[in-house]
């Protein structure tokens, strides 16, 4: 049963809002002038109180904000807050068959039917409307019944699960004031009937590369424009299209702008402002470098602009940030899955040594980052790095005098080919370390060169899925390939974009006609897995930035046309 006097508490208390703003407000400038008072709050610092209280839980006043659950179990609100259920764009939740409604203020403020218009058939939509009841459109009051009380304003009580917060009224005026502003208009580069997008792409690029990357997207935009001209001509012939898509996305157009960066890294910035300025986009689709792509990262944080799956070795290894998603770690993941693999031999390794050789590129550097990071966080003592400056060979006698000083029981070469000579002549040594680890991507074409009396101790790590057991899916991306000539590296990129292809397109689909950046992200959050070409898995959660989160480690196998074979498996997260 609802506590009835608490809700006449807040009933009585809430009715004050109203008043209390303008009260503020209007008390403003004497307050500003009193000797030792308080300066009243701006509507802008008033939000961002509202939004710490919506997605961080935390009062303005620093504490954490207090709440009952299932009735009477306090709880703390940083611990429940109200954006792990509601989302960031605050339109509510779909997984499996619990529906979580929207909080955005657009929604709230209007009466729910049964349905949404015109969306009667579409699969996504009818089942997210019709798990939701009817009630009548909530007013300043009936919410903040609803947020202390937990009853709506049809004077039903909500799920026991949800917490009632305990909150003043200024507080929860707020709080209300932030949720009025969540998903309120259109952002830039959406409009009624378009949606633009722009694709980064930085100097120094092969051409081909660029080329690999833009494929898909294009195509894919291609394909949607050329699917809204026909729903123009002839409506009724794109029943099924309207069923997937609703009828505002079958006929919404989509364009693609290329953002070229010229010169240095610490250039980059003012370009993408000039860019943006002049070609305010919806998000970021793809995009490639060879460098980090931590310019264009800071930048789409800054400017709450959404980038999918730039296509990079080196992305911003965050637990933080929230705009961009990276199909992988990149490199990070290579030295990060070799930690992982040697973790699981822990009782073996208790008293080793392990000895990492590391050439000072931004490769080399980045697996040895991955390695350490996660070695690290393990518990394991850190091991032996001896760094190698980018002109300083790996020669079979340094490497001699380096195992007899170490006597390592497990050997990193953070190094491309170059270093396999001195890796294989090891295989003449009695007393060489039982394992040795380098990056297959690394080594390249070499890959399938490596001396055959060296394959029974190297161990490489390979991000993606075997070669031999990803030809199944050539089919999804035959048609994109037919007549074209890719190399091995240009055709992977085609397989990374066309990822980006197929998340794109069934976000659009779930996002049920709300088209804002944030819910774009919290769609892709609440995705299933998907299985793709290149990679064993890729998935999103909850504030999940990285897709693919496994590495193998394989070795390769005998004869003339060696396959990889794993030796561990894909999870070893």
């Amino acid at each position: 049963m609802t506590n009835k006097s608490t809700i006449r508490r807040v009933s009585s208390a809430v009715s004050l809002v109203g008043l209390l703003l303008l009260a503020c407000m209007a008390a403003g400038a004497a307050t500003a002038s009193g000797a030792g008072s308080k300066p009243a709050m701006s509507h802008e610092e008033q939000l961002r109180y509202g939004e710490r209280m919506y997605r961080e839980g935390i009062l303005p006043n620093g504490k954490p904000m207090q709440a009952l659950v299932q009735g009477d179990v306090p709880v703390s609100g940083s611990s429940f807050t109200c954006v792990s259920c509601h989302l960031r764009s605050g339109l509510g939740a779909t997984e499996g068959t619990v529906v979580t409604p929207p909080t955005n203020g657009r929604v709230l403020f209007q009466p729910r039917g049964l349905l949404q218009k015109n969306f009667e058939m579409v699969p996504t939509v009818r089942k997210y409307s019709l798990s939701l009841p009817q009630r009548p459109a909530y007013t300043d009051e009936t919410l903040a019944e609803c947020i202390a009380g937990g009853v709506d304003p049809a004077g039903r009580e909500l799920s026991r699960t949800m917490p009632r917060y305990h909150l003043n009224e200024a507080d929860m005026a707020m709080l209300i004031a932030y949720l009025k502003t969540l998903s309120d208009r259109l952002p830039p580069g959406v409009s009624e009937t378009e949606m633009h997008f722009a694709t980064v792409i930085t100097d120094g690029v092969r051409p081909e590369d660029v080329q690999a990357m833009l494929l898909p997207i294009e195509t894919y935009i291609s394909k949607k424009n050329g699917i809204a001209s026909a729903f123009k001509r002839r409506p009724q012939s794109m029943r099924m299209a309207v069923n997937m898509m609703g009828p505002d996305l079958v006929a919404m157009k989509m364009s693609l702008s290329r953002w070229h960066l010229k010169g240095a890294p610490d250039t980059w910035r003012a370009q993408l402002e000039e860019y943006y300025k002049k070609d305010p986009v919806f998000a970021l689709l793809g995009g490639i470098g060879n460098g980090s792509w931590e310019p264009i990262h800071r930048f789409c944080e800054d400017h709450r602009l959404p980038d999918l799956f730039p296509v990079t070795d080196y992305p911003v290894i965050s637990s933080k940030d929230w705009y961009t998603l990276y199909i992988s770690k990149g490199v990070f993941q290579e030295g990060e899955g070799a930690a992982r693999y040697l973790n699981t031999m822990h009782e073996l390794l208790k008293g080793k040594t392990i000895l990492q050789v590391v050439r000072t590129t931004r490769r080399g550097k980045a697996l040895a980052t991955g390695f350490l990071s996660t070695w690290k966080a393990f518990g394991w003592p850190a091991p032996v790095t001896v760094e190698l400056s980018a002109d300083q060979p790996l020669t079979p006698p340094l490497l001699d005098r380096l195992l007899t000083k170490e006597k390592p029981a497990v050997l990193l070469v953070w190094d491309d080919a170059a270093a396999l000579p001195a890796v294989a002549a090891l295989a003449h040594r009695a007393d060489r370390p039982g394992m040795v680890v380098m990056s297959a991507v690394s080594l390249g074409p070499e890959l399938r060169h490596i001396p055959d009396a060296a394959r029974s101790y190297l161990y490489l790590t390979y991000p993606y899925r075997l070669p031999q057991d990803d030809v199944r899916y050539d089919s999804f991306i035959d048609f994109l390939i037919k007549g074209k000539s890719f190399d091995e590296q240009a055709l992977r990129i085609v397989k990374q974009s066309y990822a980006l292809g197929a998340l794109q397109s069934q976000a659009l689909m779930e996002m049920r006609g709300e088209y804002y950046r944030d819910f774009l992200l919290d769609t892709i959050g609440m995705m299933p897995d998907m299985d793709l070409p290149l990679y064993e898995r890729l998935s999103f959660g909850p504030n999940q930035r990285y897709a693919s989160k496994g590495c193998y480690i394989v070795q390769l196998g005998k004869g003339d046309k060696p396959e990889l074979v794993k030796r561990s498996d894909w999870a070893i997260r």
